[in-house]
């Protein structure tokens, strides 16, 4: 479904090039006279030099800052999100302490590991963590549109570790990583966006082995109002949104109309856990997390086990290490084997790590913090493909899936 054109990005016209906008705004027009034009602006100058003003709809990439400002200048009685959050987080990292860092060329100083955290409050110069953007969409009607930058990660523009003499090659944008895993940011939008179905997540993992009795903040994201936090069966108390008028979305309480924190839980192994209530105090969903043991077998999960015999569908497999209770085990590293026979192929595999160079299409590779992703190819005969998976001091794993001639009939 097409909303509207965009005519350009970040464009050097932007710095008051009206006749280059409105010559293409017009083919725009001329082609599709039912939807109107945009262009995605990232200097501040356009809402005074006449180019935002000259756009159907004017578009700004970040520059919440200038918002408010936009909107009363401009003649449209609206803005649009042409490019949103730009929040950067490597899956399954944490930085101690769980504190907002804006990184720029000073990145390494602050995460000497070339990952930016998890607790999503890491972001660019230029930049901004999703609350800020779900609290402008919530306070003002004449916002629309949060298109964030970015959906899944990306190899290349690694910002922002984006100098000579890093090991870094992917960006750190997704919602979702180079492997195709969540990061714990997805169960952030999908607690604002998603109004049918139930969020609950807690951040981070709870295995932190040397970090008993130091302060590890638990996050919880979810769409019900408040919730309470147990470890071992002790609570550390209960946790509610405020409301918007108790937090300005440029304020530094603004996270705490969108997360529930705990800022002060102490480790101590075991069951983390946490339940959800609604705004009548009735609990209404509950999550636990239990610290795993000694890492001991792979455990394969498809997202599908029928393909169909085309030479072309793919399996997408997710690889996690887990202890012998099937407990996650959030911390390894270890590298696993995969082989691939029968009426399929090995296709590639993944691990979602920014920072590792490790080829695609061989069938090896490490886990990034405890998974990976392996894609396996269905070929033109019907059959089974038979996966395997080995890792050095774990239990194996195999998995069998199957392709007819048409997959579809047997979902």
């Amino acid at each position: 479904c097409v909303v509207m054109w965009s005519i350009g990005n970040e464009v050097p016209e932007q710095g008051g090039k009206i006749s280059v906008l409105r010559f293409l705004q017009d083919i725009c027009h001329r082609e599709d006279p039912t939807r109107p034009a945009t262009s995605g602006i990232s200097w501040e100058g356009t809402i005074k030099n006449g180019f935002a003003a000259a756009l159907d709809i004017p578009g700004l990439n970040y520059r919440t800052r200038i918002y408010e400002e936009s909107f009363k200048v401009l003649p449209h009685n609206f803005i649009l999100g042409s490019e949103t959050a730009s929040t950067i987080s490597s899956r399954g990292v944490y930085h101690f302490p769980a504190v907002q860092k804006w990184l720029g060329n000073d990145a390494k100083k602050n995460s000497p590991d070339y990952q930016c955290s998890s607790y999503d409050l890491d972001a660019c110069t230029w930049s901004n963590i999703p609350d800020v953007d779900f609290a402008l969409a919530d306070d003002f009607y004449w916002t629309m549109g949060q298109f964030v930058w970015t959906g899944f990660d990306y190899l290349g523009e690694p910002t922002p570790f984006d100098y000579a003499g890093t090991p870094n090659h992917s960006s750190m944008f997704g919602i979702i990583d180079l492997a195709y895993l969540p990061k714990d940011r997805f169960y952030l939008y999908r607690s604002v966006w998603n109004r049918n179905s139930d969020t609950l997540h807690i951040v981070p993992h709870w295995n932190w082995k040397g970090k008993e009795g130091q302060v590890v903040p638990v996050f919880v994201y979810t769409n019900h109002p408040s919730a309470e936090l147990f470890i071992n069966g002790k609570s550390q108390g209960k946790r509610a949104k405020i409301k918007p008028g108790e937090a300005a979305w440029n304020s530094a309480d603004v996270t705490k109309r969108y997360r529930l924190m705990w800022t002060d839980t102490k480790y101590e192994p075991g069951e983390l856990k946490v339940i959800a209530y609604d705004a009548s105090g009735k609990a209404v969903a509950e999550k636990q997390l239990r610290t795993a043991g000694e890492p001991s077998r792979v455990e394969l999960v498809p997202d599908r086990t029928d393909l169909t015999a085309d030479g072309k569908d793919l399996a997408f497999i997710t690889v996690r290490i887990t202890d012998k209770d099937g407990n996650f085990c959030a911390a390894d590293q270890r590298s696993v084997e995969f082989a691939v026979a029968g009426a399929g192929t090995f296709r590639a595999v993944g691990n979602g790590d920014p920072t590792s160079t490790e080829l695609f299409h061989l069938p090896e590779m490490h886990a990034f913090n405890g998974q990976l992703t392996l894609i396996v190819q269905a070929g033109e005969k019907t059959g089974d493909i038979t996966v395997e998976a080995k890792a050095d001091g774990l239990d194996g794993a195999s998995l069998r899936v199957r392709t007819t001639v048409n997959a579809d009939d047997t979902q």
